[in-house]
């Protein structure tokens, strides 16, 4: 009798230490169809790379990671119900997006109620620092955005400017940024002007701001519009200086714009990607990496280090985020503070000339 208590507990420990381990699901909102599904497409080669990668060395304690991808066509209501999807559907305890500041704000209350970690590679309001708990980022802040913008107009001896920026988040809280930056240094702001996401006729605000006569024009919108932007101020024979922030930096749509982006200066996070990560991602991808791929990588491989350290539990998660300090990513080093962001993120200023993109001193 006692043998065969013996044999059956042994087949219940054999059974358990061989028994399929589920999936750990982590999530990812992004864009994927639409105007600005290029950011989901960035994003998608980092987050995909870098599961290919954990699942080669055994995924996290053996257990595999899977992907849930949900596309939000950066819309913040949208994907609020995504969110609430991959929460209460699929059980995720971290999600990796969105690259919209406004789908951030959006799904914050989600997130703080859920207990569930968001870590976005790409938004970067700086409301995002306190809207929650549970969001953090591997990308600079507007707030330092608009300093060195700013800062670059000063250096270049321009005191009178004007600003035209997207009417969301983003676009909102960088032209403040800028305005408040631009009066540190004397830099009179002339004019303001705030377009729709869908606008696609910027003749009227063009030629107002013309009409104040500015040295330098702080140009704070997405890829496509300001091409349209470039593209009808070359066409009114407006020739001022742009100054734009880091979504400029598009090689797709610097083409599109053509010789109306020729001599824009725009901040960039800076290029000094881990050799390792370049290798390996030209290998899968037969292209070369952008910075947004290496921080969107940057994102997943924190939040498996933080499972395995913590467990798949979105405040256990959050604990060890918090706990990241000085972290050598395909990006850069990353250090989170209280709030989640990732502290000194270095950019650095481009600008076109000939058609190709070089730093500007």
């Amino acid at each position: 009798m006692e043998n065969i208590k013996f044999i059956k507990i042994m087949a219940n420990v054999l059974k358990s230490m061989f028994a399929k381990k589920e999936p750990i699901k982590i999530g990812h909102l992004t864009p994927l169809s639409g105007e600005y599904a290029y950011f989901g497409e960035w994003e998608k080669e980092g987050v995909d790379l870098a599961v290919e990668e954990a699942n080669k060395k055994g995924g996290i304690s053996g257990q595999k990671i899977i992907v849930l991808r949900e596309d939000d066509q950066l819309d913040p209501a949208f994907s609020a119900a995504l969110f609430n999807r991959l929460v209460h559907v699929y059980n995720v305890q971290a999600v990796v997006g969105s690259p919209s500041s406004d789908v951030l704000l959006a799904v914050a209350p989600v997130a703080d109620k859920n207990k569930v970690v968001m870590l976005t590679a790409l938004a970067g309001s700086t409301e995002i620092s306190t809207a929650s708990d549970y969001l953090f980022r591997t990308y600079p802040t507007t707030a330092q955005e608009g300093e060195q913008l700013a800062s670059t107009v000063d250096r270049a001896g321009y005191k009178k400017a004007a600003i035209i920026y997207i009417n969301n988040v983003y676009g909102i809280e960088l032209a403040k940024s800028v305005k408040r930056k631009a009066a540190e240094f004397g830099i009179e702001i002339l004019a303001m002007e705030g377009y729709r996401k869908d606008n696609a006729d910027f003749a009227e605000p063009l030629s107002r701001i013309k009409e104040k006569n500015p040295q330098a024009v702080f140009l704070l919108g997405y890829p496509r519009d300001m091409e349209l932007i470039l593209r009808q101020a070359r066409e009114l024979e407006i020739e001022l200086k742009y100054f734009a922030p880091d979504t400029f930096g598009d090689p797709k749509f610097q083409a599109g714009a053509g010789q109306a982006a020729e001599g824009v200066v725009y901040v960039a996070p800076v290029e000094n990607m881990a050799p390792e990560f370049i290798e390996n991602f030209k290998k899968k991808y037969k292209k070369d990496p952008n910075i947004f791929n290496a921080m969107t990588y940057d994102a997943l491989n924190l939040l498996v280090l933080a499972i395995q350290r913590g467990g798949n539990n979105g405040e256990a998660i959050r604990n060890e985020l918090l706990k990241v300090k000085d972290y050598q990513g395909a990006s850069g080093i990353i250090t989170f503070d209280e709030h989640g962001d990732a502290v000194n993120r270095p950019l650095e200023l481009k600008t076109i000339k000939e058609g190709k993109k070089v730093s500007y001193r």
